[in-house]
C-alpha cells in the first residue's frame, strides 16, 4: 500500500470520528495528533472555532524528557500536562478525539495521563 493511500485512509477515518465528536464551550474536544517522533494535544471549542489550550512533548522540561526517554511515558506526561493546563482554565470535562488513530499505545497513554491529571471523558 502506498504512502498516499495510507494517508487517505487515515483522513477518511478522522472524518468519520469528527462527524460524531463535537466540542462545545462547556465540554470542549481533546484532539491528539501523533507523528513518529512527537505528540501534540489541543483542547478545542468547535462552536467558536478556537483552540483553548495546547500541549506537546516539546513543552515538557528537558529534565523530564531525559529521565523518561520512552515515547509511552512521554505521552502520559503530555496527557498530564494538558490536564493541568485545562484545570487552570476551569475545564474539567472534555470529549476525546482520537483523530483517526486506533485507541492503543501512545494515544491510550495520553488519555490515561489526562484522566490521572483530573480530566473527565
Amino acid at each position: 500500500m502506498s504512502k498516499i493511500a495510507k494517508r487517505q485512509k487515515k483522513i477518511r477515518r478522522h472524518k468519520r470520528v469528527r462527524a460524531k465528536v463535537m466540542g462545545t464551550s462547556i465540554r470542549p474536544r481533546l484532539s491528539v495528533f501523533r507523528s513518529n517522533r512527537h505528540v501534540w494535544t489541543q483542547v478545542i471549542d468547535d462552536t467558536a472555532g478556537k483552540t483553548i489550550i495546547a500541549a506537546s512533548d516539546q513543552d515538557l522540561p528537558s529534565s523530564v524528557k531525559k529521565s523518561t526517554g520512552k515515547k509511552m511515558e512521554m505521552a502520559e506526561k503530555v496527557g498530564a500536562l494538558i490536564a493541568q493546563r485545562s484545570l487552570e482554565k476551569k475545564i474539567t470535562r472534555v470529549v476525546f478525539d482520537r483523530g483517526g488513530y486506533r485507541y492503543h499505545g501512545i494515544l491510550r497513554a495520553v488519555a490515561e495521563g489526562a484522566r490521572k491529571g483530573g480530566l473527565k471523558f
